[in-house]
């Protein structure tokens, strides 16, 4: 008689929980199920929900075992600590419990299967204490055979009980998910799941690095049966010590350090040095589209960090990674890791379609590091209002024989930034030269230069807002009319350094009260010429001869010219008149015939 060697069993499947003490990661739903068997509160119903590998089905076959536990005296009821050893615990462990049915809905989704349930549940259990019906995948079920469990899933007998697990609980109808109680499974947590995996490979004789342990864990995301079936995997390729090098080529990852290298390249823009790093990881086995997916994840990390430096404390990340993680949230604005984010979901979409990933792979480093410097739209329009406030749009280049590309530098390093000080800040020294005093000794003469210069816009802005408070050369103090433009203090300081040959000036707005704006002068001089023409007697006289005429009007003449064109001798017509002379509109006494 030979022995035969029994089977060998994954590990998966070797360490799986066998009661809730041996369930790791779910204490919330434990603690549930805990204190609803300790105060006989068991739900006729249940639907566990959660990523794949987190322990819904398993959840099932303990409630089941124990509900259905007899003790090792066969005297024992349900309990939350099933023994194992008696002839229920053993036989649904072994998936043979004639009264525990468990029923795949991926592969039995008609109303035919559900059919069969709703006429087995009016029978009482054969051996066990409760008729237990496992539904694994219960989203897959069709819409009539939710809808033909609906009654039964509602009022059952008092000896069944349903026990639903689902990836999708989206697809659940609400109808059932009412009659439920719902368990959450959540995704383990990388400091349990390494406890995990540490466990298991003692229990196995393994030697496996804590690096190695690590990248299984973020490999895992979350799913403790992903986890165990990679340690089983690592095992096997490391045949000995297993380290995290070993692990990163099982799964064809890059190494997370190189990474990171390959990220700070692309962000100084060395697109020779990112290329060469990308060749040399896909030569030791990267995949392309695993190494931009860890840069994507390398970048949602900082950001992260950026706002939340606690994500540094993960126990999956090295020292060495943490801090440099840290440098760079600390260098790298937000706005360029938002653009960076783009770019690299663009580019996963493109070497995921693409017939060469490598080279698709290259051709998105490439673009990488050529956007990666380049600045965001608030550097972009703080550069050009430089280069405006420089007058590099209106002015040639400064250095004769220079360049055009050197001109703008040259002009920024020469030029000093224009003085705009709002309400309340404090007036600084200007240096004014001479020329300035004698050229613009008063605000009449600014407006002049604005008028000379033929720049329309801002004439009528000041013209119109600008209610002056005190001037002198170099210094201008106002306040604002009418709701002007937030920038007009800013243009006028830009525009006057322009036209005075770069000299300084400082534009300041005040609420204290101004004199009447140039506009408003302007109007109240209508007024009173108007009144003052309407005064005069010929006008009254025109009017009153011409009913309907109306004053258009008013031309100031010089007295001295109109004496000096008439005759010697001759009487001035306007003789006995002060003031303007009105231009009156004829009335055609044939106008209103049509």
């Amino acid at each position: 008689m030979t022995d035969t060697k029994p089977a060998y069993q994954v590990l998966a499947r070797k360490y799986r929980p066998e009661t809730f003490a041996d369930l790791v990661g779910q204490d919330a739903m434990v603690r549930t199920l805990k204190n609803a068997f300790a105060a006989d509160r068991i739900a006729q119903a249940f639907i566990m929900t959660g990523i794949r590998g987190t322990g819904k089905t398993t959840t099932a076959r303990i409630i089941a075992k124990g509900m259905n536990c007899i003790g090792p005296d066969g005297q024992g009821g349900p309990t939350t600590e099933p023994c194992g050893v008696c002839e229920h615990c053993v036989a649904i462990a072994e998936g043979r419990h004639v009264d525990v049915m468990e029923m795949d809905a991926a592969s039995r989704t008609g109303v035919g299967d559900i059919r069969e349930i709703i006429e087995s549940v009016h029978y009482r259990a054969a051996s066990a204490r409760y008729k237990i019906y496992i539904i694994d995948e219960v989203h897959m079920l069709s819409t009539s055979a939710f809808n033909a469990l609906l009654k039964t899933l509602e009022e059952p007998p008092p000896h069944v009980k349903f026990i639903f697990a689902t990836t999708e609980i989206r697809k659940v109808p609400v109808t059932v998910l009412s009659r439920c109680q719902r368990f959450d499974l959540r995704r383990i947590e990388p400091e349990v799941m390494i406890a995990l995996l540490t466990r298991i490979a003692a229990a196995e004789g393994a030697t496996i690095t804590d690096d190695a342990l690590a990248l299984i864990t973020r490999a895992a995301e979350g799913s403790a049966r992903d986890a165990t079936s990679l340690l089983d995997q690592s095992i096997s390729h490391g045949a000995g010590e297993t380290t995290a090098d070993q692990v990163r080529a099982m799964l064809g990852l890059a190494d997370r350090g190189r990474v990171i290298d390959l990220f700070e390249m692309v962000m100084r823009g060395d697109a020779a040095s990112a290329l060469t790093e990308l060749q040399s990881q896909y030569a030791d086995g990267a995949d392309p589209v695993a190494v931009l997916r860890d840069m994507a994840e390398i970048v949602h990390w900082i950001s992260v960090v950026k706002i939340t430096p606690d994500a540094l404390e993960d126990p999956t990340i090295s020292p060495d990674e943490r801090s440099r993680g840290k440098d760079l949230a600390d260098r790298l604005p937000m706005r360029v890791m938002s653009r960076m984010w783009q770019l690299l979901l663009k580019a996963l979409e493109e070497v995921s379609a693409a017939p060469n990933a490598m080279m698709a792979a290259e051709m998105a480093i490439i673009r990488l590091t050529h956007v990666a410097d380049l600045p965001d739209p608030e550097a972009l329009i703080r550069r050009v209002q430089q280069a405006q406030t420089a007058g590099e749009f209106a002015r040639g280049p400064s250095v004769a024989g220079a360049p055009a590309a050197q001109a703008p530098q040259a002009m920024r390093r020469a030029r000093p930034a224009p003085a705009v000080q709002a309400h309340g800040a404090a007036a600084h020294a200007l240096a004014v030269t001479p020329e300035l005093v004698e050229s613009y000794p008063d605000f009449a003469s600014v407006i002049e230069l604005i008028t000379r210069m033929r720049d329309m816009t801002l004439l009528v802005l000041v013209e119109r807002h600008v209610s002056l408070v005190r001037y002198s050369p170099g210094r201008i103090e106002y306040q604002p009319r009418d709701n002007p433009p937030a920038d007009l203090a800013q243009r006028l300081a830009e525009r006057l350094r322009g036209w005075t040959a770069g000299q300084r000036w400082a534009v300041t707005i005040t609420n204290e009260a101004g004199a009447p704006t140039i506009a408003e002068t302007r109007e109240a001089q209508a007024r009173a010429d108007r009144d003052r023409a309407l005064a005069l007697p010929i006008v009254q006289q025109v009017l009153a001869a011409f009913p309907g005429a109306t004053l258009t009007g008013i031309t100031r003449v010089a007295p001295e010219a109109q004496v000096a064109d008439l005759p010697e001798g001759a009487a001035n017509p306007h003789d006995g008149t002060e003031g303007p002379v009105a231009e009156v509109e004829e009335w055609d006494p044939f106008e209103d015939e049509d």
